[in-house]
């Protein structure tokens, strides 16, 4: 997967006493209206086909604020993800709990052009509580090759469309 489109990828870290956290970020312009690339957000199921790290995925319900779902990576033990918050056709927030942790996903949607024919889209992974330098150093690697691969991915499915 051709993942040359990725616009730009930062890291950063802020520590404080009580909640150190550390941040990737990712985002890439895909030729696509917002809603055709929501779309592809908001049917869980087929995640696998735009996500080469996700073997499934699947939502316990309508894709709504407070929903929970679980995604199986190809490597490493399933995740179960809370959606904290669901702005339709514009950004998902999730959380999944680790030992003395949560890692955070927050998926971004902007229309791009005068007519909203291409979309930014932004994927984020942070890692916070006070495991968050650990997590981020074990799962941290991984999550930024894969969130490039992903965003690649979603950029080819919607453009397919």
């Amino acid at each position: 997967m051709n993942t040359n489109s990725i616009q730009h990828s930062t890291y950063s870290s802020t520590t404080t006493p009580r909640t150190p956290t550390m941040q990737f970020e990712a985002s890439t312009t895909i030729n696509a209206p917002i809603t055709t690339v929501f779309a592809l957000y908001a049917d869980m199921a087929g995640w696998p086909s735009w996500d080469p790290d996700v073997k499934s995925a699947s939502l316990q319900g309508a894709l709504v604020s407070g929903v929970q779902g679980q995604v199986v990576p190809h490597s490493g033990p399933k995740s179960i993800l809370h959606f904290v918050e669901v702005v339709q056709n514009k950004s998902l927030r999730m959380e999944c709990k680790l030992p003395l942790g949560m890692m955070h996903f927050d998926y971004e949607l902007q229309a791009q052009g005068g007519q909203g024919t291409s979309t930014l889209a932004t994927h984020r992974t942070r890692f916070s509580g006070l495991l968050a330098p650990l997590w981020s150093r074990l799962i941290g690697a991984r999550r930024k090759k894969a969130r490039a691969a992903a965003l690649a991915g979603l950029k080819s499915k919607a453009e397919s469309l």
